[in-house]
């Protein structure tokens, strides 16, 4: 069977007797074990964690200037510019 995950990948999934002998080998196996699904709800999810808040993701132009000064103050340059930005807008809201 083909399934299709998010970005469109296509896996081929094993068959019920592919399936059985690949849980059979797992049982035979002293050294592992097939996890239950309390087991499988303990894990922690794989992958970069949520953000509490999201950010938008845009195209602008900047100076030259700008982003070199930004850039000059090494990792997370664009954090930085952002909480200027949010700065900015917090003194300017009528």
């Amino acid at each position: 069977m083909l399934i299709s995950s998010k970005s469109g990948r296509v896996f081929e999934m094993p068959t019920d007797e592919e399936d059985a002998r690949i849980r059979a080998g797992i049982a035979a196996d002293p050294d592992t074990y097939e996890m239950t699904a309390a087991e499988m709800k303990l894990l922690r999810p794989v992958g970069r964690p949520k953000a509490e808040s999201t950010k938008e993701r845009v195209t602008v132009r900047l100076s030259e200037e700008v982003t070199a000064y930004f850039r000059a103050t090494g990792k997370g340059w664009q954090t930085r510019m952002d909480a200027v930005l949010k700065e900015y807008v917090g003194s300017h809201r009528a």
